[in-house]
């Protein structure tokens, strides 16, 4: 891979770098970046690159092992320290998994952040990629409370460090919750005011879970469940649960629980599928009913007619 020099210091946790590339003195209109940690290691710096051709997996790897490759360029560091190995990476749908050696624990706390962000925004770069997982040992990297860390992408590694009034928004959601048969969906409009910071896709997921605020609508989402992550990438919102998602906690269809999900987020984003998974995973079944191997539609035939909610 050829490398092109370094842009841009960002704000925020991240970092990576491919470093058996050449390098350059800019980043040319439609090149190829990955990401580095800057001099300082305090943020991410843009470095432009040829990728090889190939398969999305065989890209991937090779990404992934200039990433632990020591810079030459003194203008940034490799985000992968020497010590933490990387022991593979397999590709699931479009789900990227790389599993680290135990090394990869010892890495601070800062800078583990910037490596996760580094390594995270230069993998979605590659086509076929739409979110990674990292796997330590095998096991699912979980942060400081034990609660798996799940799919990650770009999104996650965006920082708004406005303080103005501007840094929040309001806005007039719909929302689907189950009908008191428990055999339709109905739409609830609720107004929020939200943080700049927080993603919009994720936040109806939020709301979701929190359940209905008015009358004549009940809650689909088992409340004992974990939100992992959510993002979006290429009109696909991926909602990542733990596994606690699978047990259902309420008297209604399988379907109206999945699709009060997918509805909710196609009306409210610009979405277009929904993929749900479950610590990462796609091979999963709601219920023994309701198949989330795939990204799924928004279903309206499950909606209630007005007359039917009146």
């Amino acid at each position: 891979m050829k490398r092109k020099n370094m842009i841009l210091a960002m704000i925020l946790c991240a970092a990576s770098c491919l470093m058996s590339c050449g390098r350059d003195d800019g980043i040319g209109e439609g090149d190829s970046v990955v990401y580095c940690l800057n001099e300082e290691q305090t943020g991410l710096v843009k470095v432009a690159c040829d990728l090889p051709d190939g398969q999305t997996q065989e890209v991937a790897q090779a990404v992934l092992e200039d990433l632990s490759t020591p810079a030459e360029d003194i203008e940034y560091v490799n985000p992968i320290p020497k010590e933490v190995k990387i022991q593979g990476c397999s590709l699931m749908g479009s789900i990227l998994e790389v599993d680290f050696s135990g090394e990869y624990l010892g890495v601070g706390n800062i800078r583990e952040k910037l490596m996760r962000a580094a390594v995270v925004q230069s993998l979605v770069s590659i086509d076929g990629v739409n979110a990674v997982s990292f796997t330590v040992d095998g096991k699912p990297l979980t942060d400081a409370d034990g609660v798996p860390v799940g799919l990650m992408n770009g999104d996650d590694f965006v920082e708004n460090t406005s303080s103005s009034p501007s840094a929040y928004q309001t806005d007039t959601l719909t929302l689907y919750f189950a009908n008191e048969s428990g055999d339709r969906l109905v739409a609830q409009k609720t107004d929020v005011r939200y943080s700049s910071n927080v993603s919009k896709d994720k936040l109806i997921v939020e709301k979701l879970m929190q359940g209905p605020a008015g009358a004549g609508a009940y809650p689909t989402i088992n409340p004992d469940t974990n939100l992992l992550s959510v993002t979006t990438k290429d009109k696909i919102c991926y909602v990542n649960f733990d596994s606690t998602f699978l047990t259902g906690a309420y008297d209604i269809l399988p379907e109206l629980t999945v699709y009060s999900i997918v509805d909710s987020l196609v009306e409210g984003t610009e979405a277009t599928q929904v993929q749900i998974t479950i610590n990462g995973e796609s091979n999963a079944e709601y219920m023994e009913t309701v198949d989330l191997s795939q990204p799924l539609k928004a279903d309206m035939d499950l909606v209630a007619a007005e007359e039917e909610t009146e």
